[in-house]
This record gives structure tokens, sequence and C-alpha cells, in this order.
């Protein structure tokens, strides 16, 4: 691909409005507690994502689902409004449009509960136009598998690489969905419930044992531990570590990760930039409040990753 040309991908799955609440601690039970800051913000796995491509310069459209609500007015706005097409986005008469409500404490860990309701994760009656090779990469998560499954299904025929961002679900999702994306890059969560292991690294091992036989590229997010893939000319594990940040926000981390593995994917970067330019941007949001409005722009990754350079 041409450097001056955006790449074009279609993220697909979650689209929520979540509130997100800055506490100096978790709550430890019942009882009321003052935020020290808040924010509303339209998130999700995949519209996090989405975001994060927009931020980087990518030309990016999202897949998924709202009510006829105002709810599912204001994300599509406020998505739109980050330069992400929602023109695929579904209004399915009769739901409510998914939210969320978050704790996130002075460390940057967090507390969440999430609403989706059941009728936004009905099977999709048409698919965007992935067959017609709109798209360089198709990247989904795991909230809305019937669309999620379609989609890796058109990739894979269209020839275009399909990324599962595999987070937690139940294993009868994650084993649905992993056989059918090019490119998986699994939370140490969701690895250790499809393989029993819970070190990331042999996680990866263990991964590209069962879904690694035909060159699908595996991986394993780690947080700070870094993030572990698997070498298949090479036979074994490679290691990213954690970019050094002072932690803020670990929220949508991964969905900054996901959204920039597609965005170098797609332009076509060899893999092991691939991954430290991923490790970058999610470090990068940690260090701000607010979930994905703290995922950066392209500079600044660059400028992180300039002041680190390679060994």
């Amino acid at each position: 691909m041409a450097s001056n040309t955006p790449p074009r991908i279609l993220c697909v799955g979650a689209l929520t409005m979540d509130t997100i609440f800055r506490l100096d601690r978790l709550p430890p039970g019942p009882g009321k507690f003052i935020p020290l800051e808040a924010i509303e913000i339209a998130a999700g796995m995949a519209s996090s994502a989405a975001t994060s491509i927009a931020r980087l310069g990518g030309d990016v459209s999202l897949w998924a689902s709202v009510g006829p609500d105002d709810i599912g007015r204001r994300v599509i706005e406020e998505l739109t409004s980050e330069g992400v097409d929602c023109s695929h986005v579904r209004r399915i008469e009769g739901a409510r449009s998914a939210f969320s409500t978050i704790f996130v404490d002075a460390v940057g860990e967090r507390m969440i509960v999430p609403y989706y309701d059941p009728k936004l994760l009905s099977a999709p009656e048409t698919m965007p136009p992935i067959a017609d090779g709109t798209y360089d990469v198709v990247m989904t998560d795991v909230r809305w598998p019937l669309a999620a499954a379609q989609a890796l299904k058109a990739a894979r025929e269209a020839g275009v690489h399909g990324v599962l961002d595999a987070d937690t679900a139940s294993l009868e999702t994650l084993e649905m969905l992993m056989p059918l994306a090019s490119h998986i890059v699994a939370s140490e969560p969701a690895a250790e419930k499809v393989t029993g292991e819970s070190d990331p690294e042999r996680a990866a091992v263990a991964l590209a044992a069962l879904y690694g036989r035909d060159g699908e590229f595996i991986a394993v997010t780690g947080g700070d531990k870094g993030s572990f893939w698997y070498d298949d000319l090479e036979g074994e594990v490679r290691h990213m570590p954690a970019f050094p940040v002072d932690v803020v926000d670990t929220l949508a981390a991964g969905d900054v990760f996901h959204g920039a593995f597609a965005f170098g994917l797609a332009r076509g970067y060899p893999m092991y930039q691939i991954m430290r330019f991923a490790s970058a941007a999610a470090a990068i949001k940690c260090s701000r409040f607010g979930g994905r409005a703290g995922a950066p722009a392209k500079s600044e990754v660059d400028a992180l990753l300039s002041q680190h350079p390679e060994d």
C-alpha cells in the first residue's frame, strides 16, 4: 500500500455509552462515593478500536448495533465526529442501546458493569462490502458473535486480514471465532480460558498449537507484562515489553492496542514493528484518564517510539 493511502479498516462489535468515574480506590462495598473526575463517552471494544484507528489516520468504518433511542443517536454522532464511518451501524427497533458504568482507581485498575440488550446481538441481515475488497483489514471483537463470524468468514474468502480481539467471553464464543481469524490477539483471561495456561507466554504457544497450524498469527497481551506472539518461522515466542509510563487508567488500553495493530497490519508493517507500534499506542492511552478518550494520534506514537530506540 502506498504510504499516502489511508488504510481501510472495518471494526465489528460493541458500541456503548460509558460513564466513567475516577476514584482514589475502588468501592469496597455499599455506600456513596464521590469521584475525583468523571466522563461520559461513546465506547465499546470495536468502537474504541475504531476511534483509535481514526486518530492514527486510518479510514475506518464501524459495524455495530444500537436502539432507536437517545443513547443510540448520541454514540453515533460522537463517533462520527471522531472520523468513524457509522453508516453500517444498525438501529434495532424495540432494543435499548448498550451502556455501562465504570470505576477507575488511582493506579488505573477498574470495575465495569455493562448492559447489552440481547436484541442488539441478533443475526445480521446484511453485511458491509467485505467481499468487494473495500477493506484492507477486518477487525472484530467478541461482543456480537454472529456478526463477527460472518465478517471473519467473508474476510478469509476475500483474502483480507481478519483480526480477532479475543477478550473475555464464553468458551463457546471464543472457540467459534478463533478458527475463523487470520490474526488472533487474545487477552490473558481469554487465552487462559481456552488453553488453561495462566502464563501469557505458555498460552501463546498453546494457542498456536490449536489455531496457528495454517500460518495464522497468534498473540497474547499481558498488560504491564507486555505482549507475546508466536513466531511461526522461528518456532518460538517473541516478547514485546510494555513501554514505561505513569499509569492513570488502563480502560480501553486493549482496544487501542487492537486498533493500532489493525492499522499497522493494513499499512504492511513488519510484525515486530506492528507489535511495537501497538504497544506504544496502548501505553500512551494508559497515561490518560477517560477510556478511549486517551487514544493517541500517530504523531504521539511516533514520538514515544523515537524516545525508546530499538536495541
